[in-house]
């Protein structure tokens, strides 16, 4: 029988696989928030760093370029562009191309943090919530036939019990499947600037070497 039942009881009565679903729902959240501190800013702060080091490649200025990028160590736009001016003395474009473009692929590459995690809940979440359920219509039609007695409305008291675990598994499931696409469409978008800015800061390279006569 199910009477006053309260959100508690109907995770103590879901059997054990709302309790997978509770920490996947707790890893979810947490990824969330970490990512979401992590990504902030990241798109005006790339382009504001590029122009930053524009004029000063422009001139010729490297050295001075390069403090200001390493004052920017802690972003990834910053390392990127710190790594590039660091080696561009003696250095083909085309080679700081291929330096640039490997260092935007790491950067990206630790961006994505634990977006896997995710991505994963998002799959499973659903599946373990029906598992869950399953199990808890058998377990009502198995105490039904043990006791001998019953009916509709005792069957339908444990279906009840056992679907929470199915609705708690596409709660998650939902939650982490928005944020993992949301993430990656941010991670694109960031790529993007930062493939803008690189090519900025490799054409003011360029301009800088032909100002001093070295391109």
């Amino acid at each position: 029988m199910v009477e006053g039942l309260s959100v508690l009881d109907m995770i103590q009565q879901g059997w054990y696989i709302t309790y997978p679903l509770i920490i996947m729902s707790v890893m979810t959240l947490t990824i969330i928030g970490e990512r979401l501190w992590a990504l902030r800013g990241l798109i005006p702060g790339t382009l504001r760093i590029a122009g930053s080091l524009v004029g000063q490649l422009q001139k010729g200025d490297f050295q001075g370029a390069l403090a200001a990028a390493q004052q920017q160590h802690n972003t990834p736009a910053g390392r990127v562009f710190r790594d590039v001016i660091a080696q561009q003395d003696g250095e083909s474009l085309e080679y700081l191309a291929e330096i640039i473009e490997d260092r935007r692929f790491e950067e990206i590459e630790a961006l994505k943090g634990s977006l896997w995690i995710l991505g994963t809940i998002g799959v499973s979440a659903p599946f373990i919530g029906l598992l869950g359920t399953v199990i808890g219509i058998i377990k009502s039609f198995h105490n039904m036939a043990v006791e001998g007695s019953g009916g509709f409305a005792v069957v339908a008291a444990g279906i009840s019990e056992a679907l929470v675990a199915t609705a708690l598994g596409l709660a998650v499931a939902i939650v982490a499947v928005i944020f993992y696409n949301y993430f990656h469409t941010k991670l694109e978008r960031i790529e993007a600037v930062m493939t803008i800015g690189s090519d900025r800061v490799l054409e003011a390279i360029r301009l800088g070497r032909k100002a001093h006569g070295n391109g």
